[in-house]
């Protein structure tokens, strides 16, 4: 299944391009605050499950061009994200920082945006910000050091992620987590609809050009040593987010760009960049030339 959020945090699932409300089913409330609901959404899905099924088999539903498509966990207990998780991303950044050498990093809850929103540039003078194309996996069960053999029961579905950016020497978390820096969507696809973890495609096109491209076979940590490392540190609890790392091919977007990642089984979504004003700060003063390894 397709499980969303849309139009003020109500929960639908999406088939066959419509969507179908099951919000009264879930028994979320659209406006509680903070908006956590969903990760007991995630958690208890299986139970609603047969529910779901009905509500779609009752033919009710709208186009999903109709809906305004919302982050799908916008409040997290946590999103993690693993670094230079592909060797062609270590060469081009000349990085030894490998994901099985540094694990994982955190990235501010509030960076994340949907597939209805724009990535706001930050004013910050001579540096760039540079698109990352990812694969988001969402946690379903609480867990604790979970073995890698175990480690894809607790995965509940998969989205597209975008991490973007700005390029520099300063502290990763910092820099990637500027509000809007983590597009997520545009749905969460259940696990069972993925034929093989270890076979994903990606790719990311800026306006029309493709720049990235890649599968899950060429990843340095796999999606259950992913798990299995997160949660050797952490608890893992429903609604988590995982971002697996980039392939090679990063680079910068400007205003007026559009940026269209698609992952193979689970979806595409076309981002628009715009110049913001905001974000100006002493530590980003510098500028940052970024060279490509060759």
């Amino acid at each position: 299944m397709k499980l969303i959020r849309f139009d003020g945090g109500r929960v639908g699932v999406v088939d066959a391009q419509r969507v179908f409300d099951i919000t009264d089913i879930v028994r979320e409330d659209p406006v509680a605050w903070p908006p956590t609901g969903i990760c007991r959404v995630i958690r208890d899905f299986d139970s609603f499950r047969p529910a779901i099924a009905d509500r779609i088999k009752g033919g009710a539903g709208v186009p999903l061009d109709s809906v305004r498509l919302e982050t799908p966990v916008p409040w997290p207990n946590k999103l993690m994200a693993y670094p230079v998780n592909y060797h062609d991303h270590a060469k081009e950044m000349a990085s030894k920082g490998l994901a099985n050498v540094q694990g994982y990093f955190l990235k501010s809850n509030s960076s994340l945006a949907g597939p209805s929103d724009r990535v706001e540039l930050p004013a910050l003078a001579g540096r760039e910000v540079h698109h990352e194309c990812e694969i988001a996996l969402v946690i379903g069960k609480e867990g604790r050091q979970i073995p890698p053999e175990r480690a894809m029961e607790y995965v509940f579905g998969y989205a597209c992620l975008l991490d973007m950016t700005v390029r520099g020497k300063e502290e990763r978390v910092f820099r990637k987590s500027y509000d809007t820096f983590t597009p997520v969507g545009p749905w969460i696809v259940t696990a069972d609809e993925v034929p093989d973890p270890a076979d994903i495609g990606m790719k990311l096109w800026v306006n029309d050009e493709l720049r990235q491209q890649a599968n899950t076979r060429d990843l340095i940590v796999d999606i259950p040593q992913m798990v299995a490392v997160a949660s050797s540190a952490s608890t893992l609890y429903p609604g988590d987010l995982i971002a697996t790392g980039t392939p090679a091919g990063v680079g910068p977007v400007r205003d007026g760009d559009v940026i269209t990642i698609e992952v193979e089984h689970v979806g595409r979504m076309s981002i628009p960049v715009v110049q913001g004003t905001r974000g100006a700060n002493v530590v980003f003063e510098k500028p940052y030339e970024f060279v490509r390894a060759s």
